[in-house]
Formats: structure tokens, sequence, C-alpha cells
């Protein structure tokens, strides 16, 4: 049984008290994490903070190289990251899973390390010059989940490091083992206390936040915690990135075919078995055509492979962790009680040893249900009849989540119309939670401040000086 190190400063760091991280396919545990503790803490924003004396003056050519050799540093070791993702995450190696998230992650950083922040001359004349420059905030706490552990850690990471920033990362206590032998991985790229990671319950994150050497958050999670981030952060006016919770509609318009948008609907919905903040969780199906969305749906669903995420040919993997299983459950048994038909799914109880959690497709939901109102975090899909499209935007905009959001349609621009007025971060046309390194992402209302990706995304990591002459 291997136990795991944090790392502060360059160097590996043992810690007293370790944890067990259990398989959700299995329950047997992967590995031991380290238990951090207020010491290790301040250890690793303090050794962060010196690093970024020199790391904020070394050239942009410096910097830029380093996280290039972060994704090539990605790359080569991507297939022992995957084994150890798929192991305490559940997600399965091949297909939309672990393989696809190192993918991921390694193309972000190689995009995001070709990035600039080019200096912006406002006036350059004989009355004076006036110049925008873009400076690093300093040093960034990254607080990660457990949903897509490595990829968004390298959202957080790199662009900060691009910028100039040092970080110390602490990653979700239910998948800390990859993330910790991802950042050891990374680190030795870089200069000492550049990049940090520390391990550890829940209790250790106000820690971060509170921290008065730490002048910016990044944290990716729910909407409850990110709020308690907010507030953490207030006395010390830090900097925040919160890419929070979702509940994305999809609004099927009439006339369009269920053969055609049947599989991109799924895998809008179903990816990652919905443990995506930007996940289609509602659809929104007219009543001329309600039937035969529901039928397709149905039938390709059906044929999707369930199963322990080390096996190649599951597509799909357990939940998680016990909460978000019982969650979802109490969320579909509600909805069976107020009326919801389950057309595939719906009975946790003939599934395997694990968090699994079967495909579920709910027929005649409603608003008012759980499952329709708030967010289920899981692969459980409900389908809501409308006879009018006013009404399913409104319906699609009522909730107080707006993270992403898609319209469907055989006519693209009318579709693309009604996407336009859809309150919600990003929004799509024919296809669900598609997202790019070179196109901002991010949420408005209860789903998150600020963005990421791209130049709008590396721009957070930095404050702004003004030059005059």
């Amino acid at each position: 049984m291997s136990a795991y190190r944090l790392l502060i400063d360059g160097e590996s760091v043992a810690t007293p008290d370790h944890f067990p991280v259990p398989n959700p396919a299995t329950g047997e545990t992967v590995g031991l994490a380290p238990l951090a503790t207020a010491e290790h803490i301040d250890r690793a924003v303090s050794a962060a903070a010196r690093a970024f004396k020199s790391w904020r003056t070394a050239s942009d050519e410096d910097r830029r190289k380093a996280c290039a050799g972060l994704a090539e540093r990605i790359s080569a070791s991507s297939e022992e990251l995957a084994r150890l993702l798929t192991l305490e995450q559940g997600k399965p190696l091949n297909g939309l899973g672990s393989r696809f998230e190192l993918g991921g992650a390694a193309a972000w950083a190689g995009y995001t390390a070709s990035l600039d922040l080019p200096v912006e001359t406002v006036q350059n004349d004989a009355n004076g010059r006036i110049e925008i420059h873009r400076r690093p905030v300093g040093v960034v706490a990254s607080i990660t989940p457990w949903n897509w552990p490595l990829l968004i850690a390298v959202w957080h990471i790199v662009p900060a490091i691009r910028a100039g920033n040092t970080v110390v990362i602490k990653p979700s206590p239910l998948t800390p083992l990859s993330t910790l032998r991802m950042v050891e991985i990374m680190a030795a790229g870089l200069p000492p206390g550049v990049l940090n990671v520390v391990s550890g319950r829940d209790d250790i994150a106000p820690l971060l936040t509170t921290h008065p050497y730490v002048a910016k958050v990044v944290f990716t999670g729910s909407t409850e915690t990110g709020r308690k981030v907010m507030a953490a952060g207030a006395a010390t006016l830090k900097h925040l990135t919160l890419e929070l919770g979702g509940n994305d509609a999809g609004i099927v318009l009439p006339g369009s075919d269920p053969k055609a948008m049947a599989e991109r609907i799924f895998w809008g919905a179903f990816l990652n078995s919905g443990q995506t903040c930007a996940a289609l969780k509602r659809l929104y199906v007219p009543d001329a055509s309600y039937d035969a969305f529901c039928d397709t749906l149905a039938g390709f669903a059906a044929k999707v492979k369930l199963g322990n995420g080390l096996d190649e040919e599951s597509q799909l993997g357990p939940l998680q962790n016990p909460m978000q299983f019982n969650k979802v459950a109490a969320m579909v048994e509600q909805a069976k009680s107020a009326g919801a038909k389950p057309l595939l799914g719906g009975n946790p109880a003939e599934q395997r040893k694990g968090h699994f959690y079967p495909v579920t497709l709910l027929a005649e939901a409603e608003a008012g249900m759980r499952i329709v109102d708030e967010e289920q975090f899981g692969p459980a899909l409900p389908i809501i009849r409308y006879s009018d499209v006013e009404d399913a935007l409104e319906q699609a905009n009522a909730s107080s989540y707006a993270l992403g959001g898609s319209v469907w349609s055989s006519d693209p621009e009318r579709a693309w119309d009604l996407a336009s007025r859809l309150e919600c971060g990003t929004a799509w046309v024919n296809r669900h939670g598609d997202i790019r390194p070179d196109v901002p992402f991010g949420g408005i209302k209860s789903s998150g401040i600020g963005v990421e990706f791209g130049r709008h995304g590396l721009q957070e990591y930095t404050t702004i000086q003004v030059l005059y002459r």
C-alpha cells in the first residue's frame, strides 16, 4: 500500500498521519493520502511566497518554455496518471474517461504555454506615453474537485504559472492521489516553491483561503462551498475565480430529428456519469416529438456499458462517492413518487458492488421535482414536455444556476437565435459541454465569478499596472 507525500518547496514531505482513498468501483483502498497540518499549509504558502519574488521577474520566454515543459511531462506520464485516476475516481480508462482527461490536460497546458500578455499602448506621441501592463497577482491557492481532478488542476496551475504567479494546490480529499503524483511530475521542471501540493480533509481549505500571503483563490466546486470561499477571502480582498455548480438546460425545437441528435444529447448529459458541472441536466422536448425523442434516447442509452473503469470496454463508471450516489438515488425516487416515469434505470438495487448507479431517463418530469430544480450531478436525466417554446425558454432561465445551456434543432439559425436568449455563460447549438482552451468559459448567477481558458482566463491571474510618462 503506497503512502503518498506532500510536495513543498521542491521537497517530498512526509506527514505523521494519512487517510485511505477507496476505489469507488470496489471499495478497496487505492493508497494512503498525506494528512497535511496547519504547519504544512503555512510552509507551502511561505515557500510559494519566496519563490514568487524570483519567478515574477523571470522572462516571458522562460515562463513559456517552463509551461510547455509541463505539457510534455504530463504527456510522458499520461498512462501512469490515467490508471491512478481511474482507480480513485472511477471513470473508465477508455473513451471519454481517464485517457481523454490526460490528453485534455496536456493539450490545455500546451496551448496555455503559447499565450502571452502583450503591453497595450494607449498613447505614444509628443504629449506622452501611456502603457497598460499585466502583472502577476502573487501566490495562488487552487482548490480542485473530484470529478475531473487532473484536467481542472491544469486549468488552475498552468495559467497561474504562465502569468508569473506561484501555486499551492489542494485536491479534493476524495481524489488526491493522482493530483499528488501529477504535481510531483510537473514540479520537477520548475524552480522550487513555484508549485506545491498539500492534501487533507476539507478543514484545511480555510487555512488557504484566509492565509495572508495568498493573493488569489481559484476554486471549482459546489455553489455552497464557493460562497464560503468568497466569504473567507473577503477580509484580505483576495482575487477570486469561482467555477461553481450548474443545472444546464437543453431545449429541443419542434421538427428536430431525434435519430440525428440522440447520441450527442446522451453524451452531453452522461459524460463522466453525469458528474460534470456543464453537463446537460434537464431536457425540454416539444409535445409533437416527445415520444420519439424518449424512445430514441432510451434505445441509445440501453447500449452503453456501465462497469469497472479498468475494463477497457466500459463506457461509464461508478459515481465517485456514496454521498453522490445517495443524492442521485433520492432525487430519482422523489421524482418517481411525484409522477415521473423511468424509461430506463432508476433502480440501483439491481446493480453490482460499488457506487454504480444505472443510466436513468425520467419521462414526464416537471418543475417542482428536485431533479429538475436542483443539480443532480449524476447519470439521471429528466425529460420535460413543453408545448410553447417561449415557456420552455422561461423554464430554462428560471434556475439560479447559469453555467451552460443548449438548443437543438434541424434549423441551426433558429436555434442560434434562441441560444442567444439563454441566460448562461456558454450556450451551444446542437451540442452540449464542448469546451476549448482558446475560448473563455465561466458561469453567471450562482454558477460562478470570472472565466477560465484563453487570453481572458490568463488575464484573471494578473493585475493591471498603468505607466505614464
